[in-house]
């Protein structure tokens, strides 16, 4: 908790002094740009599920709404997530494994999924509303008040929206650490999610990890850290799947081919593959599938690392 105040007030800091400063999201310094409400564009298949899940069917009048929680959001921790309206994104939803996730939900018992590093939970939200069961869905984010936002945001309250958030710092070893991989492919026993403070307790526990844009937030070794400790999370009955997206590149190292204007480290295809089958997981145990997909956003061309690791 102390590490989230702390965060907290360091970006309080930066917005004091507006747009000339800089913020640390993850390991990357960033500019704070005013908002452009320009940038506002839903496609269709996203305008049908606000409208929906909000309960708002007037667009000019679901748009007033979601810019007012932004300039909300956008105080709490100007992101490029936030100020390019990327949060709002169905990603989940757009992965190869998906279909397969919402199977887990409906057939594997007491299915697990955690949506990690979650901004508003959208994604989150996606798969309940396809049937993966609310109760058993946790959203987790290092900033407290993006979860509370979610609940602005879709108009809900934790006695209408039952799905867990958890909020915490993912290289806090107290929140998550690394732990041994499970081998353990028996069903695990109920847990009651609302009740959890961290993700410890559910070692091998948890069916489906959903990570979009998280990695790319944090150096190579960070990248490491990180995939094991979601790893000793995983369940060991097969099928159980991480997943997720994030900016890649043609050869591994750092790249300023994203969104930020700030270099980052990728992966290439090859070594986010040997990472891991073979490093985090022993070789041969599970099933890595990527795509490096040549996209352009808000005007940028970007490569984007689509993937999941799927144990076997």
């Amino acid at each position: 908790m102390d590490t989230i105040l702390s965060k907290k007030r360091h970006i309080l800091e930066c917005i004091a002094t507006h747009k000339d400063s800089n913020i640390l999201l993850g390991d990357v310094p960033l500019s704070i740009p005013v908002l452009d409400t320009n940038l506002y564009n839903l496609t269709p298949e996203e305008a049908a599920f606000f409208k929906t899940q909000i309960g708002i069917d007037d667009d000019e009048e679901l748009k007033r709404h979601i810019l007012d929680v932004q300039t909300k959001a956008y105080k709490v921790a100007p992101y490029p997530c936030i100020h390019g309206f990327t949060f709002l994104k169905l990603n989940i939803s757009t992965y190869p494994v998906y279909q397969h996730i919402l199977k887990l939900g409906r057939e594997r018992p007491g299915a697990v999924l955690l949506d990690i590093g979650c901004c508003f939970g959208v994604d989150a939200r996606k798969a309940a509303a396809d049937g993966f069961p609310v109760e058993n869905i946790i959203a987790s984010d290092i900033n407290n008040e993006f979860l509370t936002l979610s609940h602005e945001l879709f108009r809900t309250a934790p006695s209408s929206y039952p799905g867990c958030f958890i909020p915490g710092d993912i290289f806090d070893p107290a929140f998550l650490r690394i732990a041994e991989l499970s081998e353990d492919v028996s069903s695990a026993p109920a847990t009651d999610l609302s009740s959890l403070e961290s993700l410890n307790p559910l070692r091998g526990r948890i069916s489906v990890i959903n990570a979009t844009r998280l990695f790319h937030l944090f150096n190579e070794d960070k990248q490491l850290h990180l995939a094991r400790a979601l790893a000793g999370l995983l369940s060991a009955q097969p099928g159980s799947v991480i997943c997720g997206d994030q900016i890649g590149a043609l050869e591994k190292g750092f790249t300023g081919n994203n969104l930020s204007g700030s270099q980052l480290f990728a992966h290439c295809p090859e070594t986010w593959t040997s990472m891991w089958d073979g490093n985090v997981f022993e070789k041969g145990s599970v099933k890595v599938e990527t795509d490096l997909l040549d996209r352009i956003v808000h005007g940028k061309q970007l490569y984007l690392l689509r993937w999941s690791v799927t144990r076997l």
